[in-house]
């Protein structure tokens, strides 16, 4: 009894933190050295083909899926910090079933080319809080950020940790990220952003919201997710 209550207590207060409390997880990355990312087809998100993970890079982020939760870090190999789905950025929700490398048992059935069915999965009430974070326009273009390339000069056998990690992202990644979690993420962790936003980023506006984007998804089923 004592650790079902102490489990909801940790549950009660995770649910209340910001999207960018800084709680750091260990989860399924473990990588000898920097990935290859590709480019996911119609979306500014990349995928890891060689990563046996549910692996991604968005906005500045590297983000993972795994046991029904979501992690970012700025480098490849973590720390990385639990993100609320509220906040998950609607892009990399609308990355379809098929890149993902260990999709959970719950995505069996679905589609390979279309995105996973969060609304179903996370509920009505998870569904209208995202909407309301990532309402906002239809922007007409969304560009995807640059890789932090730099990172391959670290393996796991020079793999910075803390503060220096922090320091030469701040000093190698020229680029300020667009969505608001990802900036608050960058905050918490003391990584200075750019001035100003990147080239590529001046014509782009919000991610859309629940029903909209830069893509007709097609249905109910993949709006919002």
């Amino acid at each position: 009894m004592h650790r079902i209550l102490t489990a909801l207590a940790i549950t009660l207060a995770a649910a209340a933190l910001p999207a960018a409390a800084q709680e750091y997880q260990d989860i399924d990355v473990d990588l000898p050295s920097y990935p290859e990312m590709q480019p996911v087809e119609d979306l500014p998100v990349y995928y890891a083909p060689g990563v046996n993970s549910n692996y991604f890079f968005y906005d500045g982020l590297y983000w993972d899926y795994y046991n029904d939760g979501w992690y970012s870090s700025p480098w490849y190999n973590g720390p990385w910090a639990v993100v609320d789905p509220v906040y998950v950025p609607t892009y990399l929700l609308w990355v379809p079933v098929r890149y993902y490398h260990r999709p959970p048992a719950y995505f069996h059935g679905w589609a390979g080319n279309r995105p996973p069915r969060w609304g179903a999965h996370w509920g009505p009430d998870w569904q209208q809080r995202h909407n309301a974070v990532y309402s906002g326009p239809r922007p007409q273009r969304v560009e995807r950020a640059p890789l932090p390339h730099y990172q391959r000069q670290y393996t796991r056998d020079n793999y910075p940790r803390g503060a220096q990690q922090n320091q030469v992202h701040s000093q190698q990644y020229a680029y300020r990220p667009r969505e608001n979690v990802v900036q608050q993420q960058y905050q918490a962790r003391g990584i200075q952003q750019q001035a100003h936003p990147a080239p590529q980023q001046q014509q782009a506006q919000h991610a859309g919201a629940g029903n909209q984007g830069h893509h007709d998804r097609g249905s109910d089923d993949h709006r919002g997710r």
